[in-house]
Parts: C-alpha cells; sequence; structure tokens
C-alpha cells in the first residue's frame, strides 16, 4: 500500500539524520490557527467546492512560493512542521478539537474542516483528513467500536458537505481504510490501540503533505531546456511542478488557458514572479497554438479507475488536441485522489456546476452551461506524476486496488 510510496524513501533518510526525538504529538492533530469565517451560501445551486475553490487560491503568496521553495530543498526537516503547509500550527499548539477551555463548545468536525481549508497552500482532502484525526484525538470513546463509529459519521459528514468533490471523497475513504486497518488492533487495550490510530493518522497526514513536493521532484526529468508548457486552470501541485523546475534553471515558457474563470490569468502571475516566461491564451485557442506546444501538463480534481481524469471543463478538449497531434499529456495528482469511480461518459459523475460570467448580461430565455468540470478518458493520457511513482493510465487501476483493498 502506502509502503510503495517515495515519501518512505525520504522518510528512512530523514531517521537515519535524526539526533533528536520526536515529539509524541502530532502536527497533523494540532488545531487550525483561528481564521476568519466566510460562510457559503447554502441554498446555492453552485458546488459549494467551486463556491470557495477561487476564493481559496485565487492568491498565492510570495510567502508561500518561499515556503514551497524551501520544502522542495528539505529532505531532512524534522522541526515539528510539515513543510508545504504555510499558517499551520506547531506540534503542542492549542487545541481546536473536543470542547474548547471555558467555552464549553462542542467539537464538530465540519468547523474543524472549515478552519483548515481556509489556508490557501492546503488541498481540501488534507484538510479533511486532519480533520478526522482531530476526532480521534477528542473522542471520548471508550470502545475501538465506538471510535470508528464515531470516525464513520465524521467522514460521512464530511463527505456530504459537497458531494461533487472527488478528492473529498477519496481522501476520506483512504483515510478510513489506512488508519482503522490494522490487525494490531484486535490485540491491544483501548488506549494503545487509541494511540495506535493517532500514529496512523500522523503517518497518513505526513504521506498526503509531502505528496506535492514528491510529485515536483519526480516529474522534473520530463521538462527539458527549451521546451513550451501548455497548461490549464490553476493546479496547486502543477505551479510547484514548474516552480521546482525554474528553481533548477531550466529555460522553458508556459501557455495558460485564460478564461472564462480567470484561473489562467492568476496561474500566469504567479508564473511572472518566478520570471518564467508566460503567455495567455483563450481556451478557443488551443488547437491554434498547439503546433508550438511540446509538453501538456494537467492537475486533476480526480483520477479514476479507468486512469482517466476527472478535472475541470476544457481539458478534454485540450487533450484530444493534444492527442491528434502527437503531443505528450501529463497528469500531476497527489494519490489521495484516487477515486473509486468508473465513468463511461462526460454525463456519468456528480454534477458540479460554477457561475460562469461572460461579462455581459445574458438574457433570461437563454440558458447557460455551467458544468464544472470534464471526463478524459485514459487513452489520450501519456503519463501521470503521483507520489507513488510515475505511472501511466493503465497502472491506476491496479494503484487504485492496491490503495482500497
Amino acid at each position: 500500500m502506502w509502503w510503495r510510496s517515495a515519501s518512505f524513501i525520504l522518510d528512512r533518510q530523514q531517521h537515519q539524520n535524526r539526533t533528536v526525538a520526536p515529539s509524541p504529538e502530532s502536527f497533523l492533530l494540532s488545531s487550525p490557527p483561528p481564521m476568519a469565517d466566510s460562510p457559503l451560501n447554502p441554498k446555492s445551486n453552485i458546488s459549494a467546492y467551486y463556491q470557495t475553490r477561487a476564493a481559496h487560491h485565487a492568491v498565492v503568496t510570495s510567502d508561500w512560493l518561499a515556503q514551497a521553495q524551501a520544502a522542495v530543498g528539505r529532505h531532512s526537516d524534522d522541526d515539528g512542521s510539515l513543510g508545504d503547509d504555510k499558517g499551520a500550527a506547531p506540534i503542542g499548539g492549542g487545541g481546536g478539537g473536543g470542547e474548547e477551555e471555558g467555552s464549553g463548545k462542542a467539537f464538530s468536525v465540519i468547523d474543524e474542516f472549515n478552519s483548515w481549508r481556509k489556508q490557501p497552500a492546503l488541498a481540501e482532502a488534507v484538510a479533511a483528513i486532519r480533520a478526522l484525526a482531530a476526532v480521534i484525538r477528542t473522542s471520548e470513546a471508550t470502545t475501538m467500536m465506538e471510535l470508528e463509529i464515531e470516525l464513520k459519521k465524521a467522514s460521512d459528514s464530511l463527505k456530504s458537505w459537497d458531494t461533487t468533490s472527488i478528492s473529498l471523497t477519496a481522501g476520506c475513504d483512504l483515510f478510513m481504510l489506512y488508519v482503522t486497518r490494522t490487525s494490531a488492533l484486535e490485540y491491544e487495550d483501548f488506549n494503545s490501540a487509541k494511540s495506535r490510530l493517532i500514529e496512523r493518522a500522523e503517518k497518513f497526514g505526513e504521506i498526503s503533505c509531502k505528496a506535492r513536493r514528491i510529485i515536483a521532484m519526480l516529474s522534473q526529468d520530463f521538462i527539458f531546456d527549451g521546451c513550451t508548457i501548455l497548461v490549464h486552470g490553476f493546479s496547486r501541485v502543477v505551479l510547484e511542478v514548474l516552480k521546482t523546475a525554474a528553481e533548477n534553471k531550466k529555460h522553458f515558457r508556459v501557455l495558460c488557458t485564460g478564461r472564462p474563470d480567470r484561473t489562467g490569468l492568476r496561474f500566469s502571475n504567479e508564473l511572472a514572479k518566478l520570471d518564467v516566461p508566460v503567455k495567455l491564451l483563450i481556451d478557443s485557442a488551443v488547437a491554434y497554438t498547439m503546433d508550438e506546444v511540446d509538453v501538456v501538463l494537467f492537475g486533476a480534481d480526480g483520477v479514476v479507475e479507468s486512469g482517466g481524469i476527472i478535472n475541470m471543463m476544457g481539458t478534454f478538449q485540450i487533450a484530444l488536441v493534444a492527442h491528434s497531434m502527437n503531443k505528450p499529456v501529463y497528469v500531476a495528482a497527489e494519490s489521495y485522489k484516487f477515486a473509486r469511480h468508473y465513468p463511461l461518459d462526460q454525463k456519468d459523475m456528480s454534477p458540479a456546476r460554477r457561475p460562469i460570467d461572460f461579462g455581459v448580461p445574458i438574457p433570461s430565455k437563454v440558458e447557460v452551461e455551467t458544468s464544472a468540470r470534464d471526463y478524459t478518458p485514459p487513452q489520450y493520457l501519456t503519463l501521470l506524476f503521483t507520489d507513488l511513482g510515475v505511472l501511466t493510465p493503465s497502472v491506476i487501476s491496479d494503484e487504485l486496488i492496491q490503495l482500497y483493498l
């Protein structure tokens, strides 16, 4: 399972270099810093995932980029923090779960999740993992059965928060499998078993948080000097890949699709800060410029059992054009986005909507397509860069079996 992950190689290197024993408390289980509330509109027909996505990731600050750079170069960090998450609480930080001291406020897994996910550099699935870890830490259960039931209810609550978010569902499912499936729990007293669950939750969180940095390192062999890379939308893992390439003194340029949701504009702004040559183009100009492209690089909302991906609208048509012109199509995706779905066509997945701003008033009788994402079949993808390794689409099914077994 996770022992195949490249992060375990890094863990072993870190273990050999350690001179100070780590704190027994986990960064994963510490509470997030207080953040300003930004409630969603629960009655909106727009997916909660897409209501908040732009707000979360619209600004990737230079501080965050500096921290990502430090994370890429740090192979033996043992300072009590997980390098790629800015603003996270240190080990032994104040408790955010359970009943707050003197306030009498009961622990809520949704509140904990909402606190974590407001951090711009933190993936939504990782925020859910941290919230579930806090459930274990604050649980007052006295038996393993009670604790597992409590965890299952918390996981179901998080998944129902937005049923259209593939990574959120996959992250919760993988957390439950990884943390609770160990035969040792049957032979230990409850306190020891609970401690073991906390350790496994911590390990799962570390793997998830390191994923972006590992992917960036593994993908460098596929970015060469003088290449032109086409990207679509705003993907933090793709940004990390390109940022690492720039730090390695590779010379390349990037083409960003820019409409209609301005994600390409935000992505190009971040690349401009790194002095990477970047060019904006409208989505309908992809075929026109494909002859200039050497590599197409996507992120993903989810990786499915077929080996295909579900990603923001327009990914499929770009992959079709690239495939017809023999351009390699690469996908950078964390393993916690591996989902047990097998879509048969574009409509065979949970609907997700996003607001579309055309910049002009739309007549009331005109219907507007607001679908947020599409499905790209595996035959149009070349390789997937994951924290489990560089995989072909045909290997994804085997990896999913290993993860969910």
